[in-house]
């Protein structure tokens, strides 16, 4: 920085706020750090008491905090995105769809761990609507090295740190599975909650079918959804190890390739996941425990973005 007279100002970085303060009315920094000065903005500086101000001194191999946001905004930034232009030094970076937002959280710690710098994103495998606000940038000084940005590039790499994949509408099919709701004795609370959650994604539900605890009567459900063209399955009931719950053992029987029965996660733990190959396409079977019914989130939660993004799935995940 370097103390100059703020009649010599036009032209020069402010490197601090400024701040004005009318009794009653306002007490806001009537020009921001970064701020480039001009000619009509002395008067109202000279106003406000600043007569003397520090300003940024250029030196070369040294980048102002909107240059440095630029480039930290270029490691994230890929298809289905925008971005705001510098405002104080930040850059926020906005979902340009509606998808599933991924984030390369090894590479975003090393960077962000190279100091003096930032980018701040929402959690990753999570869904965004499109306006979403999904990362921001910026450097913690008013300045920094040139080289330590070209530090970040490297250290972030080629790819962009964020992408964004956009959601699919596979039809769905709901199966049912429950004596008690087949005949009648208590009525289905399963359906009405899914078609709740498949509508937050606008996804076309086929129909749904309820069945006995018969494993050959939820296989032949799930078949049948899938000549009617179902690019989804969903079962509901008959997920525990009662003896009377057989719908893993169906989807099984089906020829489906199970990834996990189980999951580590509260409320959900007796979910199951598979895929069946169908028409030259996987196919995900979800098997859906008690919980979709009556908690808020669950399981589901955390897997139907991610298979509604065409993402395959494996056990670790």
């Amino acid at each position: 920085m370097k103390l100059i007279r703020t009649e010599d100002a036009e032209g020069q970085v402010l490197c601090h706020d400024i701040t004005q303060i009318i009794p009653g009315v306002v007490k806001d920094a009537v020009f921001r750090k970064g701020h480039i000065v001009t000619k009509e903005d002395i008067p109202v500086l000279l106003s406000v008491g600043k007569e003397h101000l520090y300003v940024w001194e250029k030196k070369e191999g040294i980048l102002h905090e909107d240059e440095a946001a630029e480039i930290l905004r270029d490691i994230c930034i890929s298809e289905h995105m925008t971005a705001t232009q510098p405002k104080e030094g930040k850059i926020e970076i906005l979902a340009d769809c509606e998808g599933l937002l991924k984030v390369n959280t090894e590479k975003l710690n090393a960077v962000n761990g190279l100091g003096e710098l930032m980018i701040a994103t929402v959690h990753g495998n999570f869904p965004v609507k499109k306006g979403d606000k999904i990362a921001a940038t910026r450097i913690i000084p008013l300045i920094i090295e040139e080289e330590k940005m070209k530090q970040a590039r490297k250290t972030a790499g080629e790819k962009p740190l964020l992408s964004i994949l956009p959601f699919a509408r596979y039809k769905t099919g709901i199966v049912t599975t429950g004596s008690e709701v087949f005949k009648g004795r208590i009525e289905d609370a399963f359906g009405p909650a899914i078609r709740a959650k498949l509508n937050e994604y606008g996804v076309e539900v086929l129909g749904q079918k309820i069945v006995d605890d018969k494993q050959e009567d939820i296989v032949a459900a799930i078949q049948e959804f899938l000549e009617d063209g179902a690019e989804m399955i969903l079962c509901t009931g008959g997920m525990s190890v009662d003896p009377d719950d057989r719908t893993p053992g169906a989807i099984k029987a089906l020829g489906a390739e199970i990834i996990s029965y189980g999951a580590p996660v509260l409320p959900g733990a007796m979910f199951l996941l598979a895929y069946y190959a169908f028409a030259g396409k996987n196919v995900p079977v979800l098997g859906l425990p008690g919980c979709v019914m009556y908690a808020k989130r669950t399981i589901f939660d955390l897997v139907l973005p991610r298979v509604l993004a065409g993402e395959i799935l494996k056990k670790e995940d």
